[in-house]
Formats: C-alpha cells, structure tokens, sequence
C-alpha cells in the first residue's frame, strides 16, 4: 500500500512526535470517512515551527503571525452555496496519484492550544489534520451553515479513531 501522506519535517520535535504515521492515519480516515478511496490521491503535510508557519501565513494570507494549519488545495472544490456539498476530488491512479494540496502544521502553536484546551497534543494534531484535510477537498467554515457540516464531519471521522469531540 503506497503512503496517502508524503510528510515533510521541519523541525524534529515533529519527527519524535510521529507525524508521519499521525498525518497518514488522520488523512486516511478523513477519505474513508468521506468515501473516496485514498489510493488515488496524495497530500503533502510539512511539520513546521511557527516562525516558518508565521512566515507562510503572511505569503499567502496577509497575516504575518503563527497559526495551527494552513491548507493549499490543489484544486478548489468549494460547493456553490453554503452547507453545500463540496465538488468530488479526481482521483488518480494507484501508482500515479492526484495531489488533494498541502498542509502545514506548527509545533509551538499546537503545542500551546492543546495545553490551554487541555487536550492530548496527539488528539489536538489529529483533529488539526482532519481539518486541513477537509479544506483541501473543499470544506470550509466561515459561514455558519459550512462550519456546521465540517464540524460534524471532523467528529464523526475522529470518533472512527478513538478522540472524543473536540467541540
């Protein structure tokens, strides 16, 4: 079974963290979790500190501070009108996988919202992944009706790996 997840590391706190196998874990039950079979796609995850996320941040938002996750979707997905269902993903072949997009994930800033939130950092970063996962194929939460449906998708998917309701 070829990896869903090409993980880039950034800063080793990620490494001995065991993003790799967490983003490959979070990515496939976001898919299965949607219906669609994850051997025809691939998502690129960067583990990061929040000096660089900060730095993307303001590349790509205008908003030069530290964030948890940013999501670049390949391709954009969004359905027409809110609560909506996003458009279907293209999948590709097996051995020649279409790109969903990428994420990046901060150390510090998860770190620090776990610990507020009294979470475990490892539930935290899963549920973290799921979101961004879901931005990639087109969900989105800034209307009220959007952010209803992608809160009830990331319970439901992180209910099918053991973490409680982070809402």
């Amino acid at each position: 079974m070829e990896p869903l997840v090409d993980t880039v590391i950034e800063d080793d706190r990620w490494l001995a963290f065991g993003l790799e196998a967490r983003a490959e874990s979070a990515a496939r039950a976001t898919l299965a979790g949607l219906g669609l079979d994850p051997a025809g796609f691939q998502i690129v995850v960067m583990g990061c500190d929040d000096a660089r996320i900060a730095s993307l941040n303001a590349d790509f938002r205008g908003k030069p501070q530290p964030t948890n996750v940013l999501s670049w979707p390949a391709e954009d997905l969004s359905p027409d009108e809110p609560g909506g269902d996003p458009l279907p993903p293209e999948p590709g072949e097996a051995d020649d996988p279409e790109s969903l997009g990428d994420i990046a994930i901060a150390w510090e800033t998860c770190e620090r919202e776990a610990a507020e939130q009294g979470k475990a950092m490892a539930d935290h970063v899963t549920h973290l992944l799921v979101h961004g996962v879901l931005h990639l194929l087109g969900h989105d939460h800034i209307e009220e009706a959007d952010a209803e449906r992608m809160e009830s998708i990331e319970v439901r998917v992180l209910a099918t790996l053991g973490i409680a309701d982070p809402y």
